[in-house]
């Protein structure tokens, strides 16, 4: 006599949206804002249409058009969460889960192996929806901000260091934990230092440093610790001020400076924008003063 067992489980979450021309537009914005934010494992671009070696005609990227559908995948171990735009009308969210293992429970299909699966997938897509929701919100105010770039102290009394905007090793810790594959069972102490690791390139990031940084993380209220395992997720605080801090340094402040560069090729210069009114600003300052000098 067997018993049967999971060989495959997928939870999904469907919301329909009330103007579906809005709402894709919704979602493909979500794709092109989360590219350096969410880091997902994955875009995909799903065409209506079984491609074969015989299929007539040529395949090229274009510009999404009428039957191409843009699919956000992330994956965990053998599982997946996955989140597309269907038939143009509902946004559609799935947690496939291939392998039960992968969360702790066992593959027997029975009442409670089944509840805990689902319970697995409704909070993945959940929590997915949610960070989405939350990257578009207002940044924190300028409080929090001093909050957390400035050393204090919790209620408990615990000494909690600041977390230093621009710093380039607290850019690259919130750069890593704002990742979608963070999402669905949180993440460890051996996945941070694995991902600052790989944004700091050349600077060594230890499993050590990655201790200190989630114990002033926490004290900060930036994170939690899930009960009974060592995973940690970001609050929503915590989220907040990850997308503020990502964000600001990534598209602001990083390629602001690279225009300020006075190294920078004329060819380059010449085609930004900033660089031409820097530098026009940098002649006239000079010629100012030295016409200030002259007089005296």
């Amino acid at each position: 006599m067997y018993d049967l067992a999971f060989r495959q489980f997928e939870v999904s979450d469907t919301r329909v949206f009330e103007r579906p021309q809005a709402g894709r537009m919704w979602f493909e914005g979500v794709i092109r804002d989360h590219l350096d934010i969410g880091r997902p494992h994955q875009i995909a671009l799903i065409f209506n249409t079984v491609v074969r070696r015989t299929t007539p005609g040529r395949f090229r990227t274009r510009v999404l058009t009428k039957g191409v559908d843009p699919t956000l995948c992330c994956y965990y171990k053998s599982s997946r969460l996955k989140q597309y735009f269907k038939e143009g009308k509902a946004l559609r969210t799935e947690t496939v889960i291939c392998d039960t293992k992968d969360f702790g429970i066992g593959r027997r299909v029975c009442s409670e192996n089944w509840s805990a699966l689902q319970e697995v997938g409704e909070s993945a897509n959940r929590r997915l929806c949610d960070a989405e929701a939350a990257d578009a919100e207002p940044a924190p105010d300028v409080a929090t901000f001093s909050k957390v770039t400035q050393p204090s102290k919790t209620k408990d009394g615990l000494y909690a260091p600041g977390l230093r905007f621009g710093d380039s090793r607290v850019m690259a810790v919130f750069a890593a934990l704002v990742g979608f594959c963070n999402i669905v069972v949180g993440f460890r102490n051996a996945d941070m230092t694995e991902r600052v690791g790989e944004l700091l390139e050349e600077i060594p990031y230890t499993c050590r440093q990655a201790t200190y940084d989630l114990r002033r993380l926490k004290r900060k209220g930036l994170i939690v610790k899930i009960r009974r395992s060592h995973h940690y997720q970001l609050t929503d605080l915590g989220r907040r001020v990850a997308v503020l801090f990502t964000k600001t340094y990534g598209r602001i402040l990083a390629p602001g400076l690279t225009s300020l560069d006075p190294r920078l090729p004329g060819d380059f210069a010449a085609a930004n924008p900033v660089a031409v009114a820097w530098r026009r600003l940098d002649r006239m300052l000079d010629q100012f003063m030295e016409s200030r000098f002259v007089a005296a």
